[in-house]
């Protein structure tokens, strides 16, 4: 389907939602039968059992991770442990931030308890081993407003602090015009949400719904909505929201933006950055963490020369991660890492060839990895 048509205004921001009001209290209690009921026999609960604190998490500039979601190979049940594992290898690598329940955690083959579960053992992993400040964004788009604000409260239960919402596309034909729909999609969900709201703008999972510049800016202007992730790849887009979003802040500090304006992919890291955005959220550094922050810091620090070749490396390994998806992800992570697993059916479990030519394509990335 074509992109919405840009709109000059909005409802207001209650649009009717006001009767769904959630008011979080301090902690919040995940017990275990509300969490093990669809989980399988082999899930450990025993680590869950504590109440959550909830804590401000200030985003900043750097380099965010939407984190794999990993199964037992056999049973595919929920693999709590290499999910603990993986995020404190990410955070000891020096990553800004991560995200639970995006497409490279598999959030449409989660249950909504086993959603709370990846975000729960995230956050106390994080807590354990040090990194109690690292914001976890939770992937909440649904495609009723009403799922999307019920998983925005279950990701403030459990622990996640920012909440990545795409815009619903199901029924895309037979929304209001002029994006009207989108507008009280977006308000209503910032409304009755715990945690701030990002913007999630990923035209190739939505059918193609591409929102403009003028949506996301006029959208920035809600109070419960911080940021946006343009997996677009439109730079010029990238730039209007960054120059737009600036000017509205009262007091603009590049080190803690109001509204951070982050790209959805590492192969456009460095592009991004010039077009004046604060980072990326990027599936490879899931792979190679300290490289994708080795080139921003580069491109930070003006030398721009060194950043530009490291960037290469960090596109043409992206390129693999593109071409081969969340399967090949995680078949890069299982050569080169030794964990990784599959995913759940129905995605297939890749051929040997298909691994031996992902594990090539990661080659020069690992290479550039290990050396940091």
């Amino acid at each position: 389907m074509a992109p919405h048509n840009d709109s000059s205004s909005a409802e207001t921001f209650t649009n009717g939602f006001n009767r769904m009001a959630f008011q979080p209290s301090g902690s919040s209690t995940l017990t275990v039968d509300d969490l093990t009921a669809e989980l399988g026999s082999s899930y450990d609960s025993s680590s869950l059992d504590a109440p959550i604190t909830h804590v401000k998490r200030p985003l900043g500039p750097g380099v965010y991770v939407p984190t794999m979601c990993f199964f037992d190979k056999e049973t595919e049940d929920v693999d709590t442990a290499t999910i603990a594992r993986h995020a404190v290898r990410l955070a000891r690598a020096g990553v800004t931030g991560l995200a639970t329940q995006g497409s490279n955690g598999e959030a449409v083959h989660l249950t909504h308890s086993e959603r709370q579960v990846v975000t729960a053992t995230t956050r106390k992993a994080l807590n354990e081993a040090g990194f109690s400040h690292m914001p976890i964004i939770v992937g909440c788009g649904a495609q009723s407003t009403r799922e999307a604000i019920l998983l925005c409260r279950q990701a403030w239960q459990a622990g996640g602090d920012y909440a990545l919402v795409l815009p619903p596309s199901y029924y895309a034909p037979l929304f209001a015009p002029s994006s009207q729909t989108i507008f009280e999609f977006f308000n209503a969900v910032a409304d009755a949400s715990p945690i701030p709201v990002i913007i999630y703008n990923y035209p190739g999972a939505v059918n193609g719904m591409d929102m403009s510049s003028d949506i996301i800016v006029q959208l920035a202007q809600h109070p419960n909505i911080v940021g946006v992730k343009l997996t677009c790849g439109n730079t010029g887009k990238l730039n209007r929201v960054v120059a737009a979003t600036r000017k509205l802040a009262k007091e603009y500090d590049a080190k803690k933006p109001d509204f951070l304006v982050l790209a959805g992919s590492a192969d456009f890291s460095i592009q991004a950055l010039a077009a004046g955005g604060h980072g990326i959220l990027a599936g490879l550094a899931n792979i190679a963490p300290k490289a994708c922050i080795k080139t921003i810091e580069l491109w930070n620090q003006g030398k721009h020369t060194e950043a530009q070749e490291m960037q290469e490396v960090v596109s043409q390994g992206d390129w693999t991660a593109i071409q081969g998806g969340v399967v090949g992800v995680k078949a890069g992570l299982e050569e080169w890492a030794g964990y990784g697993g599959y995913c759940r059916s129905p995605l297939p479990r890749p051929t040997p060839e298909q691994s031996k030519n992902w594990k090539n394509g990661f080659k020069d990335l690992i290479m550039l990895e290990k050396s940091l």
